[in-house]
């Protein structure tokens, strides 16, 4: 995957999920704390000069065809996503293992605070979403960090939004304990893709406007008309 300096517009049949068993905790926190609101987004974010955001377009490989990194291919004609990348953030290169374990496409993080980053997971044969607290379970069950910050969560808000384009996006906001995190989850490709952003209390209050930028920043691209419209009109395909 590589990174481009010039401006973009960046910003499942229904899997039945499994038996979750979860601590009281975040039972507690997902039926209580989970406030639900719908957003219509009809224009998409503010623009940002380009010295201070790089849009970094991610190809969502599987582990089998993952074959390292750079290459000779156009990773932007073949960009299945994108987010905007903060000026003076560094990569942290996935590795393939961990690619096939948890569906981790791509990461960068603060070089000032590590545990400031933003990253992406998919996982394949997902047509359409299911509800928003099932998804948010889900990716709890592969993320020991998330599960943790779900279970303490001080607030937990949930809406569903669409882009410009009418893709549909299910978005959290999680204030744990000295931890924030934004997540947007969608569906496209017959793939599930979710986009983290997160930051310890501090930097939150520090870097919020440009946290929530890079958050709002994420987008499929390449989504089939059809599709688009069948999320406009039902939240998901048939």
């Amino acid at each position: 995957s590589i990174l481009s300096s010039s401006t973009a517009n960046p910003k499942t049949p229904y899997l039945k999920p499994p038996l979750l068993f979860f601590p009281k905790p975040l039972t507690t926190a997902l039926t209580t704390a989970l406030a639900t609101t719908t957003l219509l987004l009809t224009s998409p974010p503010s623009s940002i000069a380009s010295d201070s955001y790089n849009v970094y377009y991610g190809t969502a490989a599987s582990a089998a065809n993952y074959g390292g990194y750079g290459g000779n291919s156009d990773k932007k004609a073949s960009a299945e996503y994108v987010y905007d990348v903060p000026d003076g953030w560094k990569e942290r290169l996935v590795s393939k293992v961990e690619k096939g374990n948890n569906g981790t496409d791509s990461e960068f993080y603060n070089p000032k605070k590590r545990q400031e980053k933003e990253y992406l997971t998919f996982l394949a044969g997902f047509r359409q979403l299911a509800p928003k607290d099932v998804i948010l379970n889900n990716l709890a069950l592969s993320d020991v960090e998330l599960q943790d910050l779900i279970a303490g969560a001080d607030s937990l808000v949930s809406e569903e939004k669409k882009d410009e384009n009418g893709q549909f996006y299910y978005v959290y906001e999680i204030d744990g304990i000295g931890k924030h995190s934004l997540i947007a989850v969608t569906c496209a490709k017959n793939k599930l893709y979710a986009h983290f952003v997160n930051a310890p209390a501090p930097e939150w209050k520090r870097d919020e406007d440009t946290l929530r930028h890079i958050h709002e920043s994420f987008k499929t691209v390449g989504s089939s008309a059809q599709h688009l419209k069948e999320i406009s009109i039902h939240g998901h395909t048939p």
